[in-house]
């Protein structure tokens, strides 16, 4: 696997059933591919928080995963709003998930901090009425 392996999923907006499908299937590719169970733990959570986040938060988007032997580089690119404040977005506990959302037991404002605390890296690209990108490193080595 010098290359590596790309994977690709795309997002839909407001399909809460849907997500978690780019985060289901990386997760079987990487328990196909041999991975150890504590990084494909690490993975599928850092990317279905991220996920529910731009089906909520966002206009769906897409998901890409480079998995290298001694990496998976996830990024994830929505059509949403934009973060106004990342510092803000960053604390856990808030959100700013509509009521519809929260009934569906989301909305408790972890996405993000259980995104940082799952990936060795994580970076937040994001532009107010275009949308946010955020690419999300798990080393393997």
């Amino acid at each position: 696997m010098s290359e590596g392996l790309k994977l690709h999923f795309e997002v839909a907006p407001d399909d809460i059933a849907a997500a978690g499908n780019a985060s289901t299937g990386t997760k079987n590719t990487l328990k196909k591919m041999g991975f150890p169970a504590a990084i494909i733990r690490r993975v599928a959570i850092a990317m279905y928080e991220g996920e529910i986040n731009m089906v909520i938060h966002a206009k769906g988007g897409d998901v890409d995963v480079e998995i290298q032997p001694d990496r998976i580089v996830m990024t994830l690119a929505d059509r949403g709003p934009g973060i106004p404040d990342i510092d803000l977005a960053m604390q856990e506990g808030w959100s700013t998930a509509t009521e519809n959302v929260r009934e569906y037991g989301f909305g408790a404002g972890m996405g993000l901090p259980n995104m940082k605390k799952n990936t060795d890296e994580m970076r937040i690209d994001t532009q107010l009425g275009v949308g946010t990108t955020v690419t999300m490193t798990v080393y393997v080595a």
